[in-house]
């Protein structure tokens, strides 16, 4: 497995543990892509017209990204 590879492994399983909270409230979580720094996903359901999108990308998702790993820059949502 190379970097690039285990990078994506580890944000995926970031992912999947964030996902329950995110379904406890109506919404969803999608992996998308990683690509210079920057993860892809897609916010669906509860999320998708929820007022505090932006707050559960940038000071939840994101945060929890950037902390787990350092390749990790942004976080952005693409609908």
């Amino acid at each position: 497995m190379n970097n690039q590879e285990e990078i994506v492994k580890k944000i995926k399983d970031i992912i999947e543990e964030l996902k329950p909270f995110l379904i406890s409230d109506g919404g969803a979580l999608e992996y998308i892509d990683f690509k210079d720094g920057i993860v892809y996903v897609k916010l669906g359901g509860a999320c998708a017209d929820c007022s505090f999108l932006d707050v559960t990308l940038k000071e939840g998702i994101e945060q929890m990204l950037m902390n787990e790993i350092k390749e990790v820059k942004e976080v952005r949502n693409i609908n």
